[in-house]
């Protein structure tokens, strides 16, 4: 866990394609017809050719706007990635770096699939206060799934893949939100199994051209001792999320009743209820799933992208909290508590 007491969030940035909605795909034969359902997912941003390193570019300048400082003061670039971005042997984070921040700055890549913002927030935190000279951390994500080895509408899994990127600007300086706790912890004996699927370490499966298929499995997804390691890491990943999430609130001196808004990932409802909301006496209703539902599954973006979202239309203000969630391979649980300090000069 990392003791934020003096972080702040002084910019957001998104880049969220226009969507294509359920109804729309079941039309074109993209969808299964049986899958749709009204009271379910209706939607997904798709951003066509436009490559996943631009979007977080365009997020990231977006963010620094809202922020009203300059690119060339970063001291640290983190940038989450779920999908493959560009050339092999190329790293995203130096097309922001060519672009907008320039190349002396230190930049990594997080591979810490949906939860990957909030590794790129406790990094992010823990460099900027080991040196005091150090001030302000860009850190974005960004995904484009629309490739030849991804079936959008038909991954099997319980979400619809979106395109999105978001960008966040971490400073010592105070902004109009304050970073009060972010923690991850994860338990991967019991995931390993069930996210391989049977599938070798080696070769990888997308450089052996396979298609992304998280139903992958057949009859062995069905035997007796799967299901019950499937009810065994429904459970464990239950837990830890409650585990993450009261430890974050006792960290940030709030309780469960203070929280006024929960950023989570846009997967289905049952999904989110059944991975911890209910247990935790959070209501779905003011969650961030009404509006991820239209925009889909956007990789390590589906938090900031609600909490944007939250903002931009009013829905925080001063002296609310926001607790940002999300589970991930591996089982890792994930959570972020942040305090609205002032109105953002941003509205839709």
């Amino acid at each position: 866990m990392v003791r934020t007491p003096q972080m702040f969030i002084t910019g957001l940035g998104v880049h969220v394609p226009p969507t294509v909605s359920v109804e729309s795909a079941v039309a074109q034969g993209l969808y299964p017809a049986e899958r749709a359902d009204p009271e379910g997912l209706t939607g997904a941003a798709v951003a066509g050719d436009m490559p996943a390193p631009e979007m977080a570019l365009r997020a990231a300048r977006e963010a620094f706007d809202r922020a009203g400082t300059s690119p060339t003061d970063v001291d640290l670039l983190l940038y989450a990635t779920t999908w493959p971005h560009g050339p092999e042997g190329w790293l995203p984070p130096s097309y922001l770096q060519d672009h907008l921040v320039g190349g002396d700055v230190l930049s990594l890549e997080i591979k810490q699939g949906c939860n990957g913002m909030f590794g790129a927030l406790e990094v992010g935190a823990s460099y900027l206060a080991a040196d005091r000279d150090r001030r302000t951390a860009l850190l974005v994500a960004a995904d484009n799934y629309g490739t030849p080895l991804m079936d959008r509408w038909g991954t099997g899994g319980p979400f619809i893949p979106g395109d999105a990127a978001s960008a966040v600007v971490l400073s010592k300086d105070r902004g109009f939100a304050q970073l009060l706790s972010v923690k991850s912890i994860s338990a991967p004996a019991v995931d390993t199994d069930l996210t391989m699927l049977g599938e070798p370490l080696f070769p990888p499966a997308m450089t052996a051209g396979r298609e992304v298929d998280f139903t992958r499995g057949g009859a062995k997804t069905q035997g007796p001792v799967f299901q019950a390691a499937l009810v065994e890491r429904t459970t464990n990943a239950r837990e830890k999320l409650i585990e993450v999430v009261e430890t974050s609130l006792s960290e940030a001196g709030i309780s469960i009743s203070d929280v006024s808004r929960t950023a989570v990932v846009n997967v289905d409802r049952g999904f989110i209820e059944g991975r911890g909301m209910t247990a935790l006496g959070l209501d779905i209703a003011k969650s961030t799933w009404g509006y991820g539902r239209d925009i889909g599954h956007c990789g390590a973006s589906d938090p900031l992208l609600g909490f944007r979202h939250l903002v931009s239309t009013g829905q925080l203000g001063p002296g609310d909290h926001l607790l940002m969630v999300a589970t991930g391979p591996s089982i890792t649980a994930s959570c972020a508590v942040i305090k609205i300090l002032d109105t953002p000069d941003e509205t839709d």
